[in-house]
């Protein structure tokens, strides 16, 4: 039979995601009824949830902590109190909601559940890596942008769309590297720039990319707007700099996307480590790394650090 869905495109995207998480909570429940536990997978998030707080919660509270609707929240509630595994209870500061908490039985089957979920958890990191080494961060961004701007919004706004894209180095996109970054460290070195800087900003393809690099530009509305060069130190380390963005745009985001497109490089290239060393001076710039991951720390050997720099930053990147 001709699989309709799959040949609809990004039109049947949600139901393929839908038709993803039904067969892997059919196949979840097949597993947890084959070693005798009367749990399902569809109860994982909203039990979880309870386990780890010390307080009741209410059907409002659950909703909010895993972003399911409060009828499903409520309607899975209801069947671990079917089960012996919640308790629904009066909430005393508030007669319109209902507090819940799990049971005693409900605690004590995480003990066989535990042990389970370790392996589900190595399962699904083969299956869903298999597809692309960094899926899960892919899929925390679609759900960021769904928040930033809903579906709605952007039907009706389909036809002025404008997608910020990431793009690999090509020849005909190498003067940019300098008119971006070159011209703004020139402004920021009062016209002197260091020797590092001089070479890789004329010889990308020499600096990164005959050294196992790359370097990536953002496109908007078929402008180049920002561009990232990705340094590799050793087979397990990668530097990114040279990070700058045209200032009229740089509410849109593509700052996010050109660090983003590096970590997805470092996964796919297995590296575990990322670097990047910066100034005081850029507090916002800091803003966003420490939101993304990283930390302060020490340059490690392989770095060639600048003599501008005062501050290095490192993201474990698996």
């Amino acid at each position: 039979m001709v699989d309709t869905v799959s040949k609809l495109g990004f039109l049947a995207g949600a139901t393929r995601f839908r038709r993803i998480g039904e067969k892997l909570q059919t196949e979840g429940d097949k597993m947890y009824s084959e070693r005798g536990i009367d749990f399902k997978a569809s109860w994982f998030a909203t039990y979880y949830t309870l386990l780890q707080s010390s307080e009741p919660l209410t059907m409002q509270d659950i909703s909010a902590a895993i972003g399911f609707t409060h009828i499903t929240v409520k309607n899975i509630v209801r069947e671990l109190q079917e089960h012996g595994l919640a308790k629904i209870t009066a909430n005393p500061a508030d007669a319109r909601s209902k507090h819940v908490v799990l049971t005693a039985q409900g605690k004590k089957l995480y003990t066989k559940l535990e042990p389970i979920w370790q392996s589900i958890s190595k399962a699904l990191e083969q299956l869903l890596t298999g597809g692309h080494p960094d899926l899960i961060n892919i899929v925390s961004r679609i759900e960021r942008d769904i928040e930033i701007k809903p579906l709605p919004d952007r039907i009706r706004d389909v036809n002025d769309y404008n997608p910020v894209q990431v793009v690999d180095f090509k020849p005909s996109l190498k003067k940019h590297f300098y008119n971006l970054a070159g011209n703004w460290l020139l402004g920021m070195l009062n016209g002197k720039l260091e020797k590092e800087d001089e070479y890789a900003l004329k010889n990308p393809e020499e600096a990164y990319l005959s050294n196992g690099g790359f370097v990536f530009y953002a496109i908007y509305k078929n402008t180049v707007v920002g561009c990232v060069a990705l340094k590799r130190l050793n087979d397990d380390k990668f530097e990114f700099c040279k990070l700058y963005i045209n200032p009229e745009v740089r509410k849109l985001g593509i700052a996010t996307k050109l660090i983003e497109r590096c970590i997805t490089r470092c996964k796919e290239n297995k590296a575990t480590e990322l670097w990047l060393q910066t100034t005081n001076d850029l507090k916002e710039a800091h803003r966003l790394y420490y939101k993304l991951g990283f930390e302060d720390k020490k340059a490690p050997k392989e770095m060639d650090v600048l003599k501008r720099t005062q501050k290095i930053m490192k993201l474990n990147t698996i």
